[in-house]
């Protein structure tokens, strides 16, 4: 089982009424509403659970699985995440859109075409998502991933365009 197949889209957080259904914190809503099965990922196994219903309440997605009719069962997953395969994240992005994974490895340039650095990983501090460059004498410069700065994102040739600000990089 390889996770660069599966994509996290959200968390089982707890229980919903004593019918089964699951309380999901998700990261996205289109992601949740078009799903017909997720899978639960452990190091052994995978799970699959078929999507009977979804409805939104509190900034959560109530969901009931086909597979699970009571609250006995579902607490066996209580803090699991739930995936959906990364092939089918894809087919549901608009033609702009990518998956913030994707970044990773992409090679960062400014405006003039010269090489900054290499996206090394990502991270979020929760209003936006976080570039991690690593720079070309080794130091990671830790950027806001918002379009004023990145006017260019080009993840079929792995390659992106930074336009910072005075001191926003080393």
């Amino acid at each position: 089982m390889n996770n660069k197949d599966y994509i996290s889209i959200g968390k089982i957080t707890n229980f919903f009424g004593i019918k089964g259904e699951a309380k999901v914190g998700y990261s996205s809503e289109n992601h949740i509403k078009s799903a017909k099965k997720v899978f639960l990922l452990d190091d052994e196994s995978k799970r699959t659970l078929t999507i009977e219903k979804v409805r939104f309440h509190k900034n959560f997605a109530i969901i009931k699985f086909s597979e699970i009719d009571d609250i006995n069962e579902l607490l066996k997953y209580k803090g699991q995440r739930i995936f959906i395969s990364t092939k089918e994240a894809k087919e549901q992005l608009d033609k702009n859109e990518f998956l913030i994974r994707d970044l990773i490895g992409c090679v960062v340039y400014n405006e003039n075409n010269e090489k900054i650095g290499e996206v090394t990983d990502i991270s979020n501090n929760s209003s936006t998502d976080l570039l991690n460059i690593k720079n070309t004498i080794g130091k990671i410069d830790i950027v806001p991933f918002v379009d004023e700065f990145f006017p260019v994102v080009d993840i079929e040739n792995k390659k992106i365009i930074i336009k910072p600000i005075e001191g926003l990089l080393s």
